[in-house]
């Protein structure tokens, strides 16, 4: 069979893709001290105690919203965010609002400063700490199973009611099956001949002997 290049490669771009838009869907985006925004905070721990909420991976979003020209946004290293010194700084936004994707390779630490006047001294200062891995859809919980019914027992049609079973009458015989005998059928003795009336006979003895005393007369 044939190498498909052309299918080979689009499926390489549609995989791509696919991971593309995943990756996308599954990244967070946070606004920098929610509704407080970018500025000079009311204490100076407003930043740390709104970054210790959250949970920050590659990929994720931060959304920096100030008024351009009243603040800035400048990524800088440790010792610079540590003594608000605005020299070199990794990034410097001027325009808002700014954002900015995460993107780390390994578990580190983003400093983040507004260089203006002494805003960064009095609080206006981020700390993060960005995981490696990117953030991950929450799995869904599985649907509960549906509530097993027992089935239940048809009733019975109005109005049958249902016939007992005859039961046998005591004391009355039951056909006894004997040994046929041969000639027999159906394995029942046949009834015996009634015996001879003796009476029957008694009339025809007497009339032979009338005739036998006629029959000596007339001779």
């Amino acid at each position: 069979m044939a190498f498909d290049c052309r299918g080979f490669l689009l499926a390489v771009l549609v995989a791509v893709a696919a991971a593309d838009l995943v990756g996308k869907a599954a990244a967070a985006t946070y606004v920098v001290g929610d509704n407080l925004g970018w500025r000079v905070p009311s204490t100076p721990n407003d930043y740390s105690t709104w970054a210790s909420r959250h949970v920050f991976r590659a990929g994720d979003v931060l959304v920096f919203n100030f008024m351009t020209g009243q603040h800035d946004v400048a990524e800088v290293r440790k010792e610079a965010f540590d003594g608000c010194s605005s020299t070199n700084p990794i990034v410097l936004a001027t325009v808002g609002p700014w954002n900015i994707t995460l993107n780390s390779t390994t578990d580190q630490l983003h400093y983040y400063i507004c260089t203006f006047g002494t805003h960064c001294s009095m609080g206006q200062k981020l700390a993060i700490n960005v995981s490696a891995s990117s953030s991950s859809a929450p799995t869904p919980s599985p649907a509960p199973s549906p509530p097993i019914f027992p089935t239940p027992t048809p009733a019975p049609a109005p109005g049958v009611t249902p016939t007992p079973s005859p039961n046998p009458t005591p004391g009355s015989p039951s056909p006894s099956m004997t040994p046929g005998t041969p000639g027999t059928t159906g394995g029942f003795s046949p009834p015996s001949p009634p015996a001879p009336d003796s009476s029957a006979t008694l009339p025809t003895i007497s009339a032979a002997l009338l005739v036998a005393f006629v029959s000596v007369l007339i001779m």
